[in-house]
């Protein structure tokens, strides 16, 4: 399975520049706060993941 190293840095880069928490990101996108950092985060790497930062980085042009 690929890695998404480059697009969970952005995210990360995205929420820091925008004054966002990961809790806030997790409501939009309908997920468990703990999820969403454990993604973010590269702890969970599995298919779910995947998609979730991909959606990210693709609805807010990273």
């Amino acid at each position: 399975m690929p890695t998404l190293t480059l697009g969970r840095k952005l995210v990360q880069e995205y929420l820091e520049n925008n004054h966002m928490k990961i809790t806030e990101l997790a409501k939009i996108y309908g997920i468990k706060q703990q999820d969403a950092t454990d993604y973010i985060s590269g702890r969970k790497s599995n298919p779910a993941a995947n998609r979730f930062i991909l959606a990210i980085v693709h609805d807010l042009k990273l």
